[in-house]
């Protein structure tokens, strides 16, 4: 693969004289006690090479925390360096002899960096395990997480919120996001609910059944997790000391599991013996062995395209797929593929380890190759899930711009959020629904919008505005953003 740098040219930087907020957007500031140095925006062209001026041009060039629109840089570069095709494996190697349906030998799975290995598709890997004739294993399943290197982080340490599924941490072999999903039906002839966990988790005692309150009104339905006084501080059980709301239909309540470290083994071991599979020995962490690295794999899961995933980071601003994507560039392009005289493809390579620190070295050097020798951004984890990211609204400029002349743009511009339609951006309260593709950040005093605008004109545009303020995650901050957006689809015809 060979890269070459983007110049943007002296149409990018002429469009950046200065220019001021337009006094709409201004007013909506003042109303959320947002001070103007507070806030950074860009609305220029879509198209790198138009030499009309920016339309607005306010402190465009101040790194700030972005929050999830971070995923920008993660996601474009992804398709950038890997391409919309990409996949990931999962091989399952069987090491030993099957007879009468028993294994007697080991099961392994090795994790490769799948970012959506959810419960349906483990399910077809074991049930593909018990299709190949084992139904009893006289041994162990092997779980491999070895390719991505990742420290260990307290999943409270960003927010104090640990059960919160979007502070789950990347995994070579992430299951399901780490996430218990607890499904409640309510039966008022029996006066209770009752209570469905996927995945099983081995070892984890569960309540079938929660009371139901007193009979109410749908519209009463309330704060249902909280009625239900949700007792998850023991890692070996799940339980209610509350009831659930009569007045609420089906819901469905999705927490990260207490004990994200047993997850994958205790999600394994319980799915297995729910199919019906036995297993003699225990579900546990190893490495594939040696003799087996380089052989075939008795058959892999393979993943949905990146043009799929980044559908679904964009459009719900999934954190820890971000992530996995990330770490995939550090194990999966080599440095060497930024010079023109190798002919290096991307693809997994053998023995190299994904890491933060291997990511962040080649997304830096793609921008300056691919983007621009200038703003280059602070990445720390590429999901924006970061106190210490920083990007400005200039070099996210730069970046749309690049991305909207690739071959990738379609790829990319659909996988953002739709104002009033669909994702993040479901409930934007935009007139003109539909007229912008953006992708969105919220963290404690940061608030993000970028991507691009389609004007009243027919004119596309790049839009990026950032607030990092105290105020910034009020009704108010995001009515401001909201203005900003319309004011960009009243172009002048």
């Amino acid at each position: 693969m060979r890269f070459s740098s983007v110049l943007l040219g002296l149409g990018l930087m002429s469009a950046l004289h200065a220019q001021n907020l337009p006094p709409e957007v201004d007013a909506a500031l003042a109303r959320a006690k947002i001070p103007r140095d507070a806030v950074s925006v860009l609305v220029m062209d879509a198209d790198r090479d138009s030499k009309a001026p920016a339309r607005v041009n306010h402190r465009s060039t101040f790194p700030m925390n972005p929050a999830s629109v971070m995923k920008l840089v993660t996601t474009f570069a992804a398709l950038d360096l890997l391409g919309p095709a990409y996949t990931w494996s999962t091989p399952v190697f069987v090491d030993g002899s099957v007879r009468d349906g028993t294994l007697t030998g080991n099961v392994y799975i090795k994790g490769q960096g799948d970012p959506k290995l959810v419960l349906e598709r483990v399910w077809l890997l074991l049930r593909r395990l018990q299709g190949v004739g084992i139904k009893s294993i006289n041994g162990d399943i092997v779980l491999d997480r070895t390719v991505f290197e990742i420290p260990d982080a307290d999943p409270a340490s960003f927010d104090g919120e640990p059960l919160r599924p979007y502070n789950a941490a990347p995994d070579a072999l992430l299951i399901n996001y780490k996430a218990v999903v607890m499904t409640f039906t309510p039966d008022r002839t029996s006066g209770t609910a009752q209570v469905q966990f996927d995945p099983p988790l081995s070892g984890v005692q569960t309540q079938g059944i929660v009371p139901l309150s007193a009979p109410v009104t749908a519209a009463d339905c309330g704060d249902y997790r909280g009625a239900l006084k949700a007792d998850f501080s023991d890692v070996t059980r799940i339980r209610f000391a509350g009831v659930y709301p009569a007045g609420c239909g089906e819901k469905v309540w999705p927490v990260a599991y207490s004990d994200p470290k047993s997850y994958g083994t205790r999600a394994i071991q319980g799915m297995w013996l729910e199919m019906g599979g036995k297993l003699s020995g225990s579900v546990r962490f190893g490495s594939v062995p040696s003799n087996l690295q380089n052989a075939k794999p008795s058959f892999e899961s393979t993943s949905a395209t990146l043009a799929e995933v980044i559908r679904d980071i964009n459009k719900f601003s999934n954190n820890v797929m971000a992530q996995q994507v990330f770490l995939t560039l550090g194990r999966a392009v080599p440095l060497a593929a930024f010079n023109p005289d190798t002919n290096v493809l991307p693809g997994e390579l053998p023995g190299v380890a994904g890491s933060f620190a291997t990511s962040r070295a080649v997304a830096q050097r793609w921008w300056k190759e691919r983007i621009s020798a200038d703003d280059v951004p602070v990445l720390d984890n590429g999901s924006g899930l970061s106190r210490n990211e920083r990007i400005s609204t200039q070099a996210l400029g730069r970046l749309l711009q690049t991305a909207y002349r690739s071959p990738y743009m379609s790829e990319l511009m659909s996988s953002l959020p739709i104002t009033g339609v669909d994702g993040t951006l479901k409930r934007f309260k935009l007139r003109s629904a539909g007229s912008a593709h953006l992708k969105t950040g919220t963290l404690s005093n940061a608030i993000a919008r970028a991507g691009y605008v389609d004007g009243a004109s027919g004119k596309r545009y790049v839009l990026a505005a950032i607030i990092n303020h105290a105020n910034a995650n009020t009704d108010a901050a995001r009515a401001a953003m909201e203005t900003l957006v319309e004011w960009t689809v009243k172009d002048e015809k």
